[in-house]
């Protein structure tokens, strides 16, 4: 799964990257009653007033007003709260693909700041691939060099045009797989739109939209290899899969866990999944874990290799942007309702310009599920 997702043009960089209870005042004292029942309601009242005491406290550390002594929360208050909150998300992470925030098209500081930026560099700076066929990659028959092209180029252009007016208004980067969340962390780029999976551990560092599109991890190999797919055959094979992807940590996980054989080798480890491919090709691995989607056009473009098994996960790519980037990524939530919904110029059409040949012409089994906005703040 990625982000996530997981990890996985040149131009110039972008944008950069961001107790204690109310004092209580004492009871006043009262008339000690006397002899044995006043000793009891003595003990009682104590009592109350602990307990007072105490809820007074909780009260002034959960609500903005402290209770006691009217004096606001700090900020180091309400910011350990939201800590707390996302610790608890994260803790409860079993639908990351979920994990984001409701659909907006207002503007925010985070586009703000995109649309004011002056003359040439007044851009969307996104971090794609250039080598991912049909998903971001330089068609060498398109002249200029090889214009970027692809499913994911598509939205990128999408983004673009909704934010800035012009869907040609954008610097596109080329990132490897395993440098995807710094470049958002660092603010290299304002988002990243290259097949990344959103998943639990990378959501702790970058924020991910709605899921755009659904796959799963699959086994490419020759098609003279024994191995048949995701099971015992690949045992003492030597597997290569891109270094901070999520196919990488399922393998170690799996190794760990007794669902892949121990002999496994996994020691290789690449920065962009395409490498991966070269060195099956050079005979220097004998099988290449990658996500389903991504591996068909890899089969698509060597016909001495195919898809082995089935996809033995399920899941989903997001656009991955800076964790407090809130109204950017409400907007993009917001484009992928539209593109989504656009019948003419929208998901399905781009599925069928650039992915129907490697992965069939029923995109069913490729549309993102209904979205889900269960992220608060």
């Amino acid at each position: 799964m990625n982000g996530p997702m997981n990890a996985r043009v040149p131009g110039p960089d972008g944008a950069t990257e961001p107790k204690g209870a109310p004092e209580m005042t004492a009871p006043r004292p009262w008339a000690r009653p006397k002899g044995w029942g006043g000793v009891g309601a003595m003990a009682t009242a104590c009592a109350l007033a602990l307990v007072f005491a105490l809820l007074l406290t909780c009260a002034g550390s959960l609500n903005s007003d402290s209770a006691a002594t009217g004096t606001p929360v700090s900020h180091t208050e309400q910011a350990q709260a939201q800590a707390q909150t996302q610790t608890r998300a994260e803790e409860d992470c079993t639908a990351p693909e979920k994990q984001t925030l409701s659909p907006s098209r207002a503007d925010g500081p985070t586009i703000e700041a995109i649309k004011n930026r002056q003359g040439e560099k007044r851009k969307l700076i996104v971090g794609v691939d250039q080598n991912s066929y049909r998903w971001g990659y330089r068609d060498p028959n398109s002249g200029e060099g090889g214009a970027l092209e692809g499913f994911d180029i598509d939205l990128v252009h999408r983004i673009a045009e909704d934010i800035l007016g012009d869907r040609d208004a954008v610097q596109f980067k080329a990132i490897p797989t395993d440098q995807r969340i710094p470049a958002i962390k660092s603010g290299r780029v304002d988002m990243v739109v290259r097949t990344m999976t959103i998943n639990c551990d990378r959501l702790r560092d970058v924020a991910f939209s709605a899921p755009y599109f659904r796959t799963g991890q699959q086994v490419l190999a020759p098609k003279s290899s024994p191995v048949e797919g995701y099971d015992e055959t690949l045992a003492d094979q030597e597997v290569c899969t891109a270094a901070g992807s999520t196919a990488h940590s399922t393998l170690e996980a799996d190794r760990k866990a007794g669902r892949l054989p121990e002999s496994t080798d996994l020691r290789t480890t690449v920065p962009n999944q395409l490498d991966c491919l070269v060195r099956l090709q050079l005979g220097e691995v004998d099988a290449v874990v990658t996500d389903g989607a991504l591996a068909a056009s890899q089969a698509a473009q060597d016909p001495a290799v195919e898809l082995k098994g089935e996809a033995f996960t399920a899941e989903y790519y997001g656009v991955a942007m800076k964790k407090d980037a809130d109204d950017l990524v409400r907007r993009v939530n917001q484009i992928l309702v539209d593109f989504r919904e656009d019948t003419s110029d929208g998901w399905e059409s781009s599925y069928a310009d650039w992915l129907s040949a490697t992965l069939g012409e029923d995109p069913s089994a490729s549309k993102p599920p209904a979205p889900e906005y269960r992220r608060t703040n």
